[in-house]
């Protein structure tokens, strides 16, 4: 039996394609690796461009070192589980709802919140609105402002539109409420949009910093490890430019450096979303893309 041989011009196009998406793969993974390699570089201020120069840890010791730190890291994982939960939740019942046409005046507030993504009070109108209800300093304060989101909820209603109504309709027959149809049958079908906004959510939740900033800066066990690496990382780039300008007799190359510490707390921050986003991304990428193909 004979073997069909492959043509030389679709050998070269395979090889091409292979080189190509493997350079676009080191585009996509160098940045970070290079983050790595000046985070556990020496304090000379130069790291190399595939390995580390002066290998050492002592940025990753500083940085672990910051008091509260165990507290701060707590509290950013319980607002990104507590508010991405929430958020998921809320916005999920709010896309659906606004799928059925019995529901009054659907379509009239559907278009309000829409107007929301292109309307903002402001800083000082919202400020006073969460003072007016008693959440300045209070947990609460950052998953409650923001557990609904329209662009998630136009994201879901979109989703939602193109399931088979057939199955909702069997389930409604069989004397299923809205609550079962939604928990039992909407909420299973929608895992991939479900994992599309809880990657969305959850790590606006874990970069976040600037509520802290504005509205539980008072409460220090309210500090977010964001917050608090941001703060650190301020305060240690003055007093690194300090010593190294005016401290002759100190020995620079056992000092910090402002780029160090930079790619440390870049690190720090990073690193959750880097191994939790693979989980989720095969629901991730079929979510984005039905959403595109509907929208």
């Amino acid at each position: 039996m004979k073997k069909h041989s492959v043509p030389l011009p679709r050998k070269i196009f395979v090889v091409f394609n292979y080189l190509f998406f493997i350079l676009i793969t080191l585009f996509c993974i160098y940045p970070i690796w290079f983050i790595f390699i000046s985070s556990v570089s020496g304090s000379s201020g130069a790291s190399g461009i595939l390995l580390p120069k002066n290998f050492t840890l002592m940025n990753y010791e500083k940085v672990m070192q910051i008091p509260g730190i165990a507290r701060a890291f707590g509290i950013s994982v319980a607002r990104t589980v507590v508010g991405t939960f929430l958020t998921v939740l809320a916005s999920m019942f709010l896309g659906y709802i606004f799928t059925k046409e019995q529901m009054p005046f659907h379509k009239f507030l559907y278009r309000m919140l829409i107007i929301t993504m292109y309307v903002s009070g402001g800083l000082i109108p919202t400020y006073l609105v969460i003072r007016a209800y008693g959440l300045l300093n209070n947990f609460w304060v950052y998953i409650l402002p923001g557990m609904i989101s329209a662009y998630y909820v136009i994201l879901i209603k979109t989703f939602v539109e193109q399931l088979p109504a057939s199955v909702e309709e069997s389930a409604m027959l069989d004397g299923a409420g809205v609550l079962t149809v939604f928990f039992r049958i909407i909420l299973p079908m929608s895992m991939p949009i479900v994992a599309t906004i809880a990657v969305f959510a959850g790590v606006g939740q874990w970069n976040s910093y600037f509520d802290n900033a504005i509205y539980t800066f008072q409460n220090k066990n309210l500090t977010t490890l964001q917050y608090m690496l941001y703060t650190f990382l301020n305060e240690a780039e003055v007093i690194i430019r300090q010593l190294s300008e005016t401290s002759a007799d100190i020995d620079i190359s056992k000092l910090l450096t402002p780029k160090g510490i930079r790619m440390t707390v870049t690190m720090v921050t990073v690193t959750p979303v880097l191994f939790i986003y693979p989980f989720l991304q095969r629901y991730f990428i079929k979510g984005i893309m039905i959403g595109a193909v509907k929208g």
